[in-house]
């Protein structure tokens, strides 16, 4: 704790300019960068630059299924500095608690959604959380809505940060034709979980949500980060879809600097079984779900809750 405050206080205000900078551009990025690109290509077709969006729209449709067969990995925009003061503004950690084996695949259960994923896009699609030397052979994979690959522009710069679609298609070709060595990130609560996102509650949506090698994650503290839920919940019983409707720190819009930390549980081992019965099914995700409550209450307290934080499943 003392350490963590003297990071702090030896921040120059340059050092936290550049990191709300950081911050910003990700806030700006999640949830403008997508409809503007489509906007934008709307707009050229109605100009003497017909032609690019044309162009564009036709590589797109060539192009269509790349995202469900592995996409298009670079380490140049995962490797990208500014990535770093992102995960210093909060900051985020990543805590390990369990090897993983680099001769298998996993799927990784993170939770919860919070309003914008911070930890698990900063330690599962950047180079700058020591994943790579933490967890050496396993190549993070963060499975976001399939949706957001037929944005025209932004599936390029998702798919070059190394994010793949949240779909079977996906999911069956990392898994079962890429080689080992892979790890599948899904954030399970989805759009409903983020509605939970309320200072000092940690609620999971969970009980109902079911489905290789499995392990579970828990990011510890996200839920302190914006503020906005009932502002989201009363928009979802009149027009029936939650918005991203929040109030953070500086400008509303930047969240509070307030440590989050990843923590990777250890892995449980699932048979392969080509025609589940429901008793499996119901067997492995309780299973999940308790060695998911038992490391959120092994690490709340380092991670800055209470003793009488509780995690609630719903």
């Amino acid at each position: 704790m003392g350490s963590a405050l003297k990071g702090k206080e030896d921040k120059s205000q340059w050092k936290e300019l550049i990191e709300d900078i950081s911050v910003l551009q990700w806030v700006f990025s999640f949830l403008f960068l997508g409809v503007a690109c489509l906007l934008l290509m709307i707009y050229l077709m109605f100009t003497s630059l017909w032609l690019i969006p044309t162009l564009y729209f036709s590589w797109q449709i060539y192009d269509w299924h790349t995202p469900e067969r592995g996409g298009r990995r670079t380490k140049f925009v995962r490797n990208w500095k500014v990535w770093k003061h992102y995960r210093d503004y909060f900051p985020v950690k990543l805590v390990k608690t369990a090897e993983l084996n680099p001769s298998k695949n996993y799927i990784m259960g993170c939770h919860p959604h919070g309003i914008m994923c911070v930890g698990a896009f900063s330690c599962f699609s950047t180079y700058h959380n020591g994943f790579a030397e933490t967890f050496p052979g396993i190549y993070p994979v963060l499975a976001i809505l399939a949706g957001l690959f037929r944005l025209p522009l932004f599936r390029e710069y998702i798919l070059s940060a190394g994010l793949l679609p949240v779909s079977k298609e996906s999911l069956d070709f990392l898994l079962s034709r890429t080689g080992v060595g892979n790890a599948v990130v899904i954030i399970i609560g989805g759009a409903e979980e983020s509605l939970t996102s309320s200072p000092g509650v940690n609620t999971v949506v969970m009980k109902h949500r079911k489905g290789r090698d499995t392990n579970k994650t828990r990011r510890l503290t996200e839920t302190n980060l914006y503020v906005g839920r009932q502002l989201q919940a009363l928009f979802k019983q009149i027009m029936g879809f939650a918005p991203c409707l929040f109030t953070g720190g500086r400008w509303l819009l930047l969240p509070f600097r307030r440590p989050v930390t990843t923590v990777v549980g250890c892995p449980i081992t699932v048979p392969k079984v080509d025609s589940p019965s429901q008793e499996q099914v119901d067997h492995y995700h309780s299973l999940y779900m308790k060695a998911l409550s038992e490391l959120f209450h092994k690490h709340k307290t380092s991670c800055g809750l209470a003793e009488t934080h509780e995690l609630r499943f719903i």
